[in-house]
């Protein structure tokens, strides 16, 4: 049984920093892209960030461009997102999301940043900034 599991989410102040964590179990994904979306309540899932399958191309979301940075241990099984300068706007639920049908795709902008290029998903890790 495939699990992603999400840690490093919690509280924090304005200004802080956070790494988020996201291991993955079941099976490897050492060849294929990783992402991490966030969803904020009332709002739709938003793209934050996504690598590639190894780890020479990363993509961000407009709002954490500059903000965030996406890294993966492929020996591991694991994804981080290290987020730095956090905004009371960057509270949300965040998911790890793992493509599981293109191996060695490097794929683009425009395809990593839909939710629909991931095959599977975590159950979130909650991020609250307080102002």
């Amino acid at each position: 049984q495939v699990q992603l599991v999400e840690s490093g989410g919690g509280l924090v102040q304005a200004g802080g920093s956070l790494r988020l964590s996201c291991a993955a179990s079941g099976r490897t994904f050492s060849n294929y892209a990783m992402g991490w979306f966030r969803q904020a309540p009332g709002k739709e899932r938003e793209f934050v960030a996504a690598i590639s399958w190894s780890g020479g191309s990363t993509y961000y979301g407009y709002s954490e461009k500059g903000r965030c940075t996406i890294s993966r241990d492929n020996a591991k099984n694991t994804v981080y997102l290290q987020m730095n300068s956090l905004k009371p706007e960057d509270t949300a639920d965040y998911y790890c999301a793992a493509d599981g049908t293109r191996p060695r795709y490097s794929g683009s902008y425009s395809t990593f940043r839909s939710p629909y290029e991931y095959s599977y998903w975590g159950q979130g890790t909650q991020v609250t900034v307080s102002s």
